[in-house]
């Protein structure tokens, strides 16, 4: 059954046993000429579309304050991104940070009301974020918190999914996971009435800088 399956595969495609395959055509990746205001109006309307909210911030310190706003009141765990140093995230009260042990790290990002992150880039025509796993950027610290909040500087933020391949084209190579956030986490899979927040956090907040 198995030889008869592909030889009808192979006649299907005009193709003879040892046939080698034709080559692979190159990728297709067109980058839109597309300035900061433009990105920036992009991915607040895609994201806003999707229930997320994003604030651009004018310094660090703002960054800082808007985060610390939205923490008030409740746990919170950050992940050893620097930009978040930089931006004083680890000083708001509320805050565990600088975590390194793995075990420790998902018992506090499971328990936690709030998680808070970097983002290695963000696309502006789905209001996505890209996050790529480090030792710095743990992934359970933006998947298991029901809030999620992201702090990057707007000079991540990319046009498209191609522009980010134009600078990462083989994430194998950097991380055994590259994950694709677009808005907070949804599914309608129960009688196709949608719900947030059931395979991830329900409230996303993107600060860029």
């Amino acid at each position: 059954m198995r030889d008869y399956i592909l030889h009808k595969t192979r006649t299907g495609l005009g193709r003879s046993v040892g046939q080698p395959p034709t080559p692979v055509p190159p990728a297709r990746i067109v980058v839109p000429e597309s300035d900061l205001t433009q990105r920036l109006a992009a991915f607040t309307s895609a994201l806003v579309k999707l229930a997320g909210q994003v604030h651009s911030a004018a310094s660090a310190e703002d960054a800082c304050e808007y985060v610390a706003g939205v923490v008030a009141g409740r746990t919170a765990v950050a992940s050893n991104a620097p930009f978040l140093a930089e931006c004083g995230i680890p000083g708001i009260a509320g805050v565990r940070t600088g975590i390194s042990n793995r075990e420790e790290l998902r018992n506090l990002a499971a328990s936690a009301d709030v998680g808070i992150t970097s983002a290695d880039y963000a696309l502006a025509d789905t209001g996505s974020l890209v996050m790529i796993s480090s030792l710095e950027e743990a992934r359970m610290v933006s998947l298991l918190p029901p809030v999620h909040i992201a702090v990057l500087p707007v000079t991540r933020l990319l046009t498209s999914l191609d522009e980010l391949f134009t600078l990462v084209p083989h994430p194998a190579d950097l991380t055994s996971s590259m994950v694709l956030i677009t808005g907070p986490s949804r599914t309608a899979d129960i009688e196709q009435i949608l719900v947030r927040g059931v395979h991830g956090p329900g409230e996303i907040h993107v600060v860029l800088v």
